[in-house]
This record gives C-alpha cells, structure tokens and sequence, in this order.
C-alpha cells in the first residue's frame, strides 16, 4: 500500500482513539466494517472491499493492493474479514495506537497481579 496513506491513517487513528473513548473507537471501527462488509455474507470480501473501498477515499488503490489488505488480516485463511480480524487489522496498521495499547495491557496485568 502506498506509504503516504498508510502513515495518514496512522496518525488518524490514535487522535479518534483520544476523542472517542475505547468504546468510541470501537463503534467507529464496527461501523467501518459494516460499510466495507458485503451484507448478504457478513464480512468483508474482495469485491465488496472494492466495491466500497471508495466511501473511504481509497480508489485508488489496485487490486493487488486490496488482496493485500485483505490477506494480512485474513487469520482464519477464508479469504475474507469478518469484525474482529478487521478491527484487529486496523489496530495492528497503527502503531502508535498498538503502542499505547500494548502500555494499557500491561497496566492493567499488574493491576491484575496486584489483586491477587
């Protein structure tokens, strides 16, 4: 994919993360989902990421590009996305949102070891 969209996304995504709220951002990201997904199947496929992809401003991005997206986040090899492997997707092209998550995991672990 192309670096420049790639590193606007990502510094995107840790600002609506800032403003929404955890649960905030997980709305945003379902609803995501629901625009990309095909809604006869429930996921997200090929044709419908293509099909979609330009409510998102990404039509300009090829094929191979949209195979890509959808093979680096495909963990169950079915050849789509189905809610979680998209949100897990979209948090995994941010790293700076993975940072910070990584830091509140770790918080709440010792939090955790503390209680027992």
């Amino acid at each position: 994919m192309a670096s420049k969209d790639e590193s606007n996304f990502q510094d995107f995504l840790p600002l609506m993360a800032e403003k929404l709220g955890g649960d905030g951002l997980i709305g945003e990201l379902c609803n995501g989902f629901r625009l990309l997904s095909d809604s006869d199947k429930g996921v997200i496929t090929f044709e419908s990421l293509k099909k979609n992809s330009a409510f998102l401003g990404l039509e300009e991005l090829s094929d191979e590009d949209l195979l890509g997206m959808l093979k680096e986040g495909d963990f169950d090899g079915d050849g789509a996305l189905n809610q979680m492997e998209f949100c897990v997707l979209m948090f995994r092209l941010s790293p700076d949102l993975m940072g910070q998550s990584l830091f509140l995991l770790e918080e709440a672990l010792l939090q955790d070891s503390n209680f027992a």
